[in-house]
C-alpha cells in the first residue's frame, strides 16, 4: 500500500514512533471510511498495530475509547485502545487483521460467519444500560430521515420535495419515528454490517462503533443482513432474521414473542436505516468528495421499495420513488 505525505501524516507517525519505541515507524494506508478519520498500518518486528488519525476539528476520539470499553466488557471482541491523544485526535490501537467479513463472505461459509456475528450483538445488546451511551431520540432519528430530501432527493436528483411529496414525507417519517421509538432499547452499534466486522479469533472482531446510541433493539439486526454492500436473497436473510430472534429470546433480551410482530419493527426500523443512508451517500459525495458510496444506491432502493410495498401507510412512498425515476415500473401494492 502506499504512503501519505502530508503534516497530519508526519505528525501521527512521529508520535506512532515514540509511543511503540521504533524510529521512523513506517506507515501504510490500511482503510478509510465515510468519515474524516484515517487508519494506517504499522508493521515492527513481527508485530502490527493500528494508528487512528481523527482530526479534532470534525471527528472525536473519545466515544471511540468509552465504545471500547463497553463493548471489551460484554464481551465482545474489540481493538485494543492502547495510547491515545485526544488534543490531536490519534489513537494506537490493536490490530485485528485484514479480513473483513465483506471478503470472507465469498469465501467461507456466511451462516457460520453471522451466527458468529449473532452471538457477538447478542452480548452487546445484553451488556445494556440506560443514560451510558446517548439516546437514539425523535430529534436524531428525524435529523437521520431528513437527509433523504435534503442530501439525495435536492441535491444528488436535483429534485427537492415539492409541496405535497413534503406532506407524504412528513406522515411517513412520522410512522417510522414512532415506530422506532416503541421498540425496546439497548445499545446499538449503529453500522454492524459485515464491511465493519473482521474475521478474527474470537469472531468476529468490531470495528467503527464511535456512534453508538442507546435505542430500537432491531436496529443492528437490520443493519448485518440488509447491507450497505452486499445483498442476500429475501429467504435467507429471513432464516438468519430469525435465528437472530430466537438466539435473543433465548438470552432473555426484551423481543417480541411474536416473530411477526417483531419483523414488521425490523423492516421498518431498516426503512429509517436505508433512507438515512441514501442522504449520507449523497452527502458524502457532494460535501466531502467521495463519489464510490453513490454507487450502492440502488441496493438501498430496491430495499425501500421492497418494504414500502409491503404495508399500506408505507406505500405513499412509492409515487415519490415512481416520480423520482421515471423508468420505474407501476405497481399495485397492497399490504
Amino acid at each position: 500500500m502506499s504512503t501519505v505525505s502530508d503534516q497530519r501524516f508526519e505528525e501521527l507517525r512521529q508520535w506512532v514512533s515514540i509511543t511503540i519505541g521504533v524510529p521512523d515507524a513506517a506507515l501504510e494506508r490500511a482503510s478509510e471510511d465515510a468519515s474524516f478519520r484515517r487508519y494506517f498500518r504499522i508493521r515492527s518486528g513481527g508485530q502490527s498495530w493500528i494508528a487512528m488519525d481523527a482530526p479534532p476539528e470534525t471527528e472525536d476520539c473519545r466515544p471511540f475509547v468509552q465504545v471500547a470499553q463497553l463493548m471489551h466488557a460484554a464481551g465482545v471482541h474489540v481493538p485494543e485502545v492502547i495510547a491515545q491523544d485526544f488534543t490531536r485526535g490519534f489513537l494506537l490501537l490493536s490490530d485485528l487483521g485484514t479480513t473483513t467479513y465483506l471478503t470472507a463472505l465469498r469465501e467461507h461459509d456466511p451462516a457460520a460467519l453471522f451466527g458468529d456475528a449473532i452471538e457477538a450483538l447478542v452480548k452487546w445488546q445484553l451488556a445494556s444500560r440506560p443514560d451510558v451511551l446517548p439516546p437514539y431520540d425523535a430529534a436524531l432519528l428525524t435529523r437521520e430521515l431528513e437527509l433523504f430530501p435534503e442530501w439525495y432527493m435536492g441535491r444528488h436528483l436535483g429534485r427537492p420535495p415539492d409541496a405535497a411529496q413534503r406532506a407524504v414525507l412528513d406522515g411517513l417519517f412520522e410512522h417510522l419515528i414512532d415506530s422506532a421509538l416503541a421498540q425496546p432499547r439497548v445499545y446499538v452499534h449503529r453500522d454492524y454490517m459485515p464491511r465493519n466486522l473482521m474475521l478474527s479469533t474470537p469472531n468476529p472482531g468490531v470495528l467503527d462503533f464511535q456512534d453508538a446510541v442507546y435505542g430500537p433493539i432491531t436496529y443492528d439486526v437490520v443493519s448485518l443482513f440488509r447491507d450497505a454492500f452486499v445483498s442476500w436473497p429475501e429467504e435467507r436473510a429471513l432464516d438468519w432474521t430469525v435465528n437472530y430472534w430466537e438466539r435473543a429470546r433465548a438470552a432473555g433480551l426484551p423481543v417480541h414473542a411474536d416473530f411477526s410482530e417483531f419483523y414488521r419493527d425490523f423492516e421498518w426500523m431498516g426503512l429509517q436505516r436505508h433512507l438515512k443512508v441514501l442522504g449520507i451517500f449523497a452527502r458524502i459525495r457532494y460535501r466531502d468528495g467521495k463519489p464510490g458510496y453513490l454507487e450502492d444506491a440502488p441496493r438501498f432502493l430496491a430495499y425501500v421499495r421492497g418494504v414500502a410495498g409491503r404495508y399500506r401507510a408505507l406505500e405513499p412512498l412509492l409515487g415519490i420513488l415512481d416520480a423520482l425515476d421515471e423508468t420505474s415500473p407501476r405497481t399495485a401494492y397492497t399490504f
